[in-house]
């Protein structure tokens, strides 16, 4: 785990330490050899049924992973932190945090992973590391998770890692030509605190 807190006055830059290690996993920053594994669950209708965008093309896995090769941590509003994850050397799914404000001190969540790694945990341990980074590292106080009411599999992800279910926001937006109910599950540093307990330091490691 990398040393150091930003708090939620200093912006001062923490460099984090790369990959970050799981008992079972290694999330890591993108790079251009990460077209082809993102294609091959992007592409995949129902992985894209919830999330913003429709089912990637080439050209667009291209320019998405050109994007994401610049998030590689939290030095300002308009930063973000994406991580590809692995296991046993092989592309699983990805996970992404970014400021929700100007001071630094929120942070929103998101991810997506691979249909065929389902049901074996793995996108819990990704999260809770990417949530160990968020309160631990970058000294965050709140983080979010906005999920499209339908997606029952996010929102049992959300509470699985403690999440309290804060909002439901009827027709909130609009999506691929509908309105769509929003879900909004929020965990608090003093809970995640409460939650992690004794393993606090002992499941992200570089």
């Amino acid at each position: 785990m990398p040393s150091g807190r930003r708090g939620g006055r200093s912006r001062l830059p923490l460099v984090l330490s790369f990959p970050i290690r799981t008992p079972r996993l290694l999330l890591r920053p993108h790079t251009v050899d990460d077209v082809e594994p993102l294609l091959a669950y992007y592409a995949d209708p129902e992985v894209a049924r919830y999330i913003p965008w429709e089912p990637w093309s080439r050209r667009d896995a291209e320019e998405r992973v050109r994007q994401r090769i610049t998030r590689t941590g939290i030095v300002d509003a308009s930063s973000a932190l994406g991580l590809v994850v692995e296991r046993e050397a092989r592309v699983i799914g990805d996970v992404v945090l970014w400021p929700a404000d100007e001071t630094l001190s929120r942070g929103e969540v998101g991810w997506a992973f691979h249909p065929a790694t389902t049901g074996k945990g793995f996108a819990t341990e990704a999260a809770r590391a990417l949530f160990e980074v968020a309160f631990e590292h970058y000294g965050m106080h709140r983080l979010v998770a906005q999920v499209d009411a339908r997606n029952v599999a996010s929102a049992r992800l959300c509470e699985r890692l403690g999440m309290t279910k804060e909002a439901h926001l009827r027709k909130d937006q609009w999506a691929k030509g509908e309105w769509t109910d929003n879900v909004i599950y929020g965990l608090l540093a003093e809970e995640w605190q409460l939650l992690s307990g004794p393993r606090r330091g002992q499941g992200v490691r570089a």
